[in-house]
């Protein structure tokens, strides 16, 4: 352990008030929409515009592979993200940490408005690309971690699974707005969109800074990690730390973000590939698929969290988890019809019964995971290495495509092994929803296994 400098923290054992906590919530919404904003419309642009402007020796097909690698290199590096932010989250604030990772998410998406294309720089060009992708993984390994660490810190224990579900709306949010930006200069002229229009949505991102910032430097630290503060108690080096004392949380945490970290990319990145590509569908059909099921996401998140509230994260995670691997195959099906409102209708039942209820439940499921001393490095990191396993799910996919000839069955095939190794981590785990998460540390091994969880111990 080690002594936090400063004066004590004033007291903190009282509930956050009701401004605050509005407070609060509105600055984890809208600081990580802005954020995922900056994350997903990289995703978009591999789809439709990267393989031709940073990848142009390669033929179309191999051009869009390339382009979905470069984009699973930020997934890379979000583990690393957790693992250097998180510590500075458990050692120094919540809320600083959010702070930079603001910064660094802002500047490398603005940056890449600004990059030289293939015809101008040659290789060079891909290769700052990745550069830049690597800085956004960095910063996205850190900040739904932190953001969903402060929320849940927050919130009311009772309440828990409720607040902290507004952190998953952010990240819809996010996946709308990059994905309506795409939308509205895919209408521009093909000759427009590549030579300038593709920039826009990553130099707006220069001016979303400020607003992230002026929210995140108007809300109070953790109170949680004010405590810890105040009594000395936080951990010198925390990812050492949950690493021995909650290795069962760990690989539950690893294995519990498996699933939605493949399935959200097929849905939300690989399809708009798919349904331009192979089934040769407009891209505003593609793209009008991906903004109606974010808004159907972001509308059940407080829903989902609420539920989790009554009945627990487990029942609510096993739920959709087995609801997505059962759905894998009807999806592609429907798809392949080429009708553009049975795409939209496959889109939103695979999104709104298996992904929203999925990811709804996460922010309070893995602050729940661990102890105070610990949480921010532990929720980070873990998370964030299942991400890193299964966030290839676009390259995969397309490369799955590409070997069986065009036919999607190999792709869902894939979806269900990611649910499977997800439905093991939630199989292990023990209902969280009554643990105390102020408590520096918690009881050792007690979300492994099956049965009830005692209020006061996890991990």
């Amino acid at each position: 352990m080690t002594a936090h400098e400063g004066a004590p923290a004033p007291d903190t054992t009282g509930p956050t008030p009701p401004e605050q906590m509005r407070r609060v919530v509105l600055a984890s919404l809208v600081g990580t929409a802005l954020e995922w904003y900056d994350f997903f419309i990289y995703g978009t642009a591999a789809a439709l515009v990267f393989n031709t402007l940073f990848f142009t020796d390669a033929d179309p097909a191999v051009g869009t592979l390339v382009a979905f690698a470069s984009f699973a290199v930020g997934f890379v590096f979000r583990p690393l993200g957790g693992f250097v932010f998180g510590h500075i989250g458990d050692r120094f604030g919540r809320r600083t940490t959010l702070v930079i990772t603001t910064l660094i998410m802002g500047v490398s998406t603005g940056l890449i408005g600004l990059l030289p294309t293939y015809p101008v720089i040659g290789i060079w060009a891909p290769v700052l690309l990745t550069l830049l992708r690597v800085c956004q993984g960095l910063g996205a390994g850190a900040e739904f971690g932190g953001a969903s660490t402060l929320l849940s810190e927050h919130a009311p224990p009772a309440r828990r699974g409720y607040y902290g579900s507004y952190a998953q709306t952010g990240v819809q949010i996010g996946l709308v707005m990059g994905t309506v930006v795409f939308l509205l200069v895919g209408f521009l002229p093909d000759e427009a969109l590549y030579s300038w229009g593709w920039r826009l949505p990553f130099l707006l991102s220069f001016l979303l800074i400020g607003v992230s910032l002026y929210l995140r430097l108007r809300v109070a630290e953790s109170p949680v990690f004010l405590r810890a503060a105040a009594n000395r108690t936080t951990v010198k080096v925390p990812i050492l730390r949950a690493l021995t004392r909650y290795p069962g949380s760990f690989l539950v945490g690893i294995g519990a973000h498996i699933a939605d970290t493949a399935v959200v990319y097929i849905y939300a990145t690989f399809s708009v590939s798919y349904l331009t590509a192979t089934l040769d569908q407009p891209r505003w059909v593609a793209l009008t698929g991906v903004i109606a099921f974010g808004v159907a996401v972001i509308l059940l998140q407080p829903v989902y969290g609420a539920l989790s509230d009554r009945i627990g994260r487990r029942p609510v995670n096993l739920f959709s988890v087995v609801f997505t691997a059962l759905f894998a195959y009807p999806f592609f099906f429907l798809l392949n019809t080429g009708e553009p409102v049975v795409i939209w209708l496959a889109l939103l039942v695979a999104t709104t019964l298996g992904l929203a209820p999925m990811i709804a439940v996460q922010p309070a499921f893995y602050a729940e995971l661990f102890g105070a001393g610990v949480r921010y490095t532990g929720f980070a990191a873990s998370r964030e290495i299942g991400a890193a396993i299964a966030g290839f799910s676009p390259v995969a996919a397309s490369f799955l495509l590409e070997y069986s000839g065009g036919d999607p069955w190999l792709v869902a095939l894939m979806m269900v092994g990611a649910c499977a190794v997800s439905l093991v981590a939630f199989l292990f785990s023990r209902e969280t929803r009554e643990i105390d998460i102020s408590a520096f540390e918690t009881s050792q091994g007690s979300i492994v296994g099956t049965g009830r969880a005692r209020s006061g111990g996890a991990g």
